[in-house]
């Protein structure tokens, strides 16, 4: 059961990069946040309400809420997005398994009990060894490529700022928190970006906003409701193993549905983070 509901994660969160390509045609960056935003609120809100949860009243709780729901969704959602514009899906997705690397870097600086070894450091090495071959061509070719390269590795950046700052906030039940900090992105996006009104829709193509609801009830609600159900019946270690798969979803989809292109270089780079994130992970042993 447990390694069902991870290939379902994996499967929604790796191919959300294809979802946002999709999107693009019809909507812009900004659009595509509020919407998916919206969406998936609205699917956590009911499951919530069905599993007979509430909403906390201490304000001390809604601002820890804003303040993942722009670091975690917001800014990273649109920075995924505007940096799509500018390179395949494929790519957005092999960017992102940078973030478990990072995180490590993050974690030596504001948690306690999270000290950098040689293991973690030759992991975060190797990382970047990958995200260099990715990037070397990209530097060579167009800057827009190299744009959108930097926008969604700062993505990556902001997801593992978010765990840490999840790390360091009170414990709260999950259901409330996904929905909770979902809500609060969508509130944000909003007020950011109300251009969604402005949207016209008889010019949005059937196939873009089939997509855009999509990814905003699957890739974002469905999504966080497994991440709960999952962290809470297998432990975060068991969950870790979706760094190694939604890369590989993410950039095989890509290939088969958009025709993107499959290219060596992009292998190899994704071979050396993923043997960074495998690296990182052991343990150092003790003399």
């Amino acid at each position: 059961m447990n390694w069902a509901l991870l290939v379902s994660l994996v499967a929604l969160w790796g191919t959300s990069f294809l979802g946002i390509k999709i999107s693009l045609r019809s909507f812009t960056p900004d659009q595509i946040v509020v919407l998916r935003l919206s969406i998936g609120a609205i699917v956590l809100i009911v499951f919530m309400l069905a599993r007979g949860k509430m909403l906390p009243k201490n304000p001390i709780a809604w601002a820890h809420f804003m303040l993942l729901g722009l670091v975690g969704n917001v800014l990273p959602f649109w920075l995924i997005a505007k940096g799509q514009m500018f390179v395949t899906s494929g790519m957005a997705g092999l960017l992102m398994a940078f973030m478990p690397l990072m995180t490590l870097i993050l974690a030596h600086f504001f948690i306690a009990d999270e000290n950098l070894n040689r293991n973690k450091l030759l992991g975060f090495v190797l990382g970047i060894s990958g995200i260099t071959l990715i990037l070397g061509p990209t530097i060579l070719g167009s800057e827009n490529s190299l744009l959108g390269c930097l926008l969604v590795l700062s993505a990556a950046v902001l997801y593992a700022t978010n765990t840490i700052i999840a790390r360091r906030l009170p414990t709260y039940n999950s259901a409330v928190v996904s929905t909770g900090v979902t809500i609060c992105a969508a509130l944000i996006s909003f007020m950011i970006w109300p251009s969604v009104l402005s949207i016209d829709w008889p010019q949005v193509s059937n196939f873009a906003l089939v997509t855009i609801i999509w990814l905003g009830v699957f890739p974002t609600g469905v999504a966080a409701i497994i991440f709960f159900v999952l962290i809470r019946r297998a432990g975060p270690t068991f969950l870790s193993n979706i760094n190694y798969l939604i890369p590989l979803v993410a950039y095989f989809t890509g290939a088969l549905v958009l025709g993107e292109l499959i290219v060596w270089h992009d292998m190899i780079a994704l071979a050396a983070i993923l043997f960074g994130i495998a690296v990182s992970r052991r343990s150092v042993p003790t003399s």
